[in-house]
């Protein structure tokens, strides 16, 4: 790992400018109430700020409004139902039982909708344990909805002045995370590979480049400004988003058969010059992406040019001392692959200048799909939420798990002596998610964080005695803890304590002590009710829903294969269909490997089948990118390889799909005989490859090299190769799934 470059993207990245945001808004008011001698009285402000702030996710300007909007009102309801009623215990019951549900529930609608959903929920945890009079309830509803407000207005100021820097910061880090996955590729061609690490590596980055593409689109394609407005900045932003999604493609297709590479060239030492190139490749697109964040102008890091012109010299000086008519296939391989290279570089050039904005450059800009089939379409009908009133449904089994975590929590703070009671219900509110790997991932990361960051607050607290140093300690904490809370919630919990801890001691330093001890005691305790209410009670486990994403990869990888290969068969090229099966067929890889990394997390007694499922998410990764890589042929020569002979073999690939399709829905008349069927071969291949090692044979390296059926047999035998690697593909998929149907090892 870089670090240097780690943390120059964090400082420029849009967690740490969220981090101040935030920090700032909630300080900057409560700096002005102490000298007036108010902050005690409106503490609710900047409370409403820092919780109505957290609403606030990547996306379009609309989007980002409209929740902030409906948090603050939602916010004042609660507050107000919860003030009034908190005094009737039994009524708390009916309470936590109706908010429980229902703000855990609306996660079916969404990320943003879960967001306020949590929200809500945490503001009934303050406002069910706090003790002020009746008439103070609608006061200090109304202050906390004007902390909310303050913060809508912060960010719609911030975005009028800067309307470009979340995109720039997205899409920066983007690029760095490309860079970490053409990386990731390089290691494939050092000696001795461990080929194991490196698939998960892949798998890693590819779940972090979903992500990034979601959003990315949702912001670029739904924000009007960007797609209609013809500032050469927003075509600019655009263009290099498209870009960085075709190199994406570009990356993943370039998938070979790597032992094969290094049985025949390992002696030559031409695959550890080509990782070398390629990791300068990633060096490059990491350089790019840290300065579209920053917002500089990117300065390439090695001459491009002149290392590839390096690799190409290498591979016609072996080509011709070693390439006999033998190993001919060994050489066409080698060959594919420096094309791959020198179509990146040409990639990684043109982005370089992108970062300087050159207006020539966005020239090129010119949207040639249908928006709305790349965006995400959010439903907000109540049917949604009704239909997910079953046990059957995920949502419905968090709500009642986060439900009942809140009722055992309430218990244990009216019936011991347990101090700030509402902490308890706050760590179960906030540590509950509906996987449970995520959940057990947070509480270790709570429980650590709070330990960690209470030491650290009882050491600022006995070393410094300067209350502006102890201040500033307070601000920088709050930094740390909304920047990190999304990416990495042990620093986040550690700078939640620390500060909120700081924070009474401005308040209330005579009681600091047992704030102190309260917080980690609560923190234990609640820590404790969301580890069993979350293994025991309607558990939700990963190898129950890896069906669905086995058959939605294969859905997926059958769309894009179909609409690919028939190109090969004279059908008309829809560049828009292609990039949409393209896009489909990604997202559903990205999500089977999710869920098996989450199952990883799981008890060792849910980790059904391992090994197969293992197997399987390998193998959706290669069809992907086999398919992939038929795509780029299909774009580029598709017309020039039209061939019959592809039909038969398109037909038998789609039958080995409908197969492995009916295995996984335990279809009674599912079909596996295909697997002993061997794909037709291509007559046409066979008379062009014995043509070339006639040639070859006859005429020699050098001059044959210089024939027209070079050029021909390379291109041609590279596509039927990607049709049979296919074929092989889905056959092993097929006989992974019957192992997992009738559990052979």
């Amino acid at each position: 790992m870089n670090y240097l470059n780690e943390f120059r993207k964090f400082i420029s990245s849009h967690y740490l400018y969220t981090g101040v945001r935030l920090t700032l808004g909630a300080v900057i008011p409560c700096l002005i109430f102490h000298h007036y001698g108010i902050l005690s009285d409106l503490i609710a402000f900047p409370l409403g700020t820092l919780l109505i702030g957290t609403t606030d996710n990547p996306g379009p300007l609309h989007r980002r409004r409209n929740s902030l909007m409906i948090a603050i009102v939602t916010c004042f309801a609660v507050a107000c139902i919860t003030g009034y009623l908190r005094h009737i215990h039994f009524l708390a019951f009916f309470e936590i039982v109706i908010f429980g549900m229902f703000f855990s529930l609306v996660g079916v609608y969404g990320n943003r909708a879960n967001s306020v959903g949590l929200i809500a929920l945490l503001v009934f945890v303050f406002n069910i344990d706090n003790h002020m009079s009746g008439d103070a309830v609608l006061r200090n509803a109304l202050i906390f909805s004007a902390g909310g407000i303050w913060y809508l207005i912060l960010f719609l100021v911030l975005q009028k002045i800067r309307p470009y820097k979340l995109i720039q910061q997205l899409l920066g880090e983007n690029f760095v995370e490309l860079g970490k996955l053409l990386s990731v590729k390089a290691g494939y061609y050092f000696a001795k590979p461990d080929y194991d690490e490196l698939f998960n590596q892949m798998i890693h980055q590819q779940v972090i480049l979903r992500e990034n593409h979601e959003t990315l689109r949702e912001i670029l394609f739904k924000t009007r400004q960007i797609v209609t407005e013809s500032t050469n900045t927003s075509r600019i932003l655009m263009l290099m988003f498209l870009d960085s999604v075709d190199l994406m493609e570009r990356i993943l297709n370039s998938q070979q058969n790597y032992s094969n590479l290094h049985r025949a060239f390992d002696h030559s030492k031409i695959l550890r010059l080509f990782g070398t190139y390629i990791t300068w490749l990633a060096a490059e697109l990491q350089e790019i992406g840290l300065s579209v964040q920053s917002g500089f102008p990117s300065k390439p890091r090695h001459d491009l040019d002149e290392a590839f012109n390096k690799c190409q010299r290498t591979f016609d000086s072996i080509r011709e001392r070693s390439m006999t008519h033998e190993n001919v296939e060994d050489f066409i391989m080698l060959r594919q692959i420096l094309n791959s290279l020198q179509d990146i570089t040409e990639r990684v050039k043109k982005l370089h200048r992108a970062t300087r904005y050159d207006s020539e450059l966005s020239k090129e800009y010119n949207i040639n799909v249908e928006i709305d089939d790349f965006t995400t379409k959010q439903e907000y009908s109540p049917r949604i939420l009704l239909d997910s009133l079953s046990l059957k449904s995920s949502h419905f089994r968090h709500a009642v798990r986060v439900t009942l975590g809140l009722m055992i929590g309430f218990l244990v703070s009216l019936f011991f002596s347990v101090g700030h009671g509402y902490w308890i219900l706050l760590t179960i509110v906030t540590i509950m998610k509906p996987a449970f790997s995520i959940t057990k991932q947070r509480n270790l990361y709570r429980i650590a964080g709070t330990i960690v960051g209470a030491f650290a607050g009882f050491l600022t607290l006995y070393l410094i005695k300067d209350d502006t140093v102890i201040f500033v300690i307070m601000m920088l904490a709050m930094i740390s803890a909304y920047s990190f809370l999304k990416i990495n919630y042990f620093v986040a919990s550690i700078g939640i304590t620390l500060y909120v801890l700081l924070w009474f001691n401005f308040l209330n330093p005579e009681h600091i002590t047992a704030v102190l001890q309260d917080r980690v005691i609560d923190t234990v305790i609640g820590s404790i009710i969301a580890y069993f209410v979350s293994s025991y009670i309607l558990p939700v486990w990963e190898h129950t829903q890896i069906n669905q994403y086995m058959k939605a990869a294969l859905d997926a990888n059958r769309k894009y294969f179909d609409n690919v290969s028939q190109i090969f068969t004279g059908v008309q090229l829809d560049i828009n269909e292609l990039k949409l099966h393209r896009k489909e067929a990604i997202i559903a890889m990205a999500n089977l490997s999710d869920n098996f990394q989450r199952m990883l997390s799981e008890p060792k007694k849910q980790q059904v089948k391992m090994e197969e499922h293992h197997q399987f998410v390998a193998t959706s990764h290669m069809l992907t990118s086999y398919i992939a890589s038929l795509s780029t042929y299909a774009q580029t020569v598709g017309q020039s390889y039209l061939s019959d002979e592809f039909k038969p073999m398109i037909r038998q690939i789609d039958r080995q799909f409908e197969s492995a399709i009916q295995l996984i829905d335990k279809e009674e008349n599912a079909s596996v005989d295909i697997i002993k069927e061997s794909l037709p071969q291509n007559q046409k291949l066979l008379d062009l490859l014995s043509a070339r090692k006639k040639e070859i044979k006859e005429m020699g390296i050098e001059k044959s090299a210089q024939s027209p059926a070079r050029k021909a047999l390379s291109d041609f035998k590279t596509i039927n190769g990607l049709f049979e690697l296919i074929s092989t593909i889905t056959i092993d998929e097929i006989k992974i799934l019957q192992k997992i149907a009738i559990g052979k090892v």
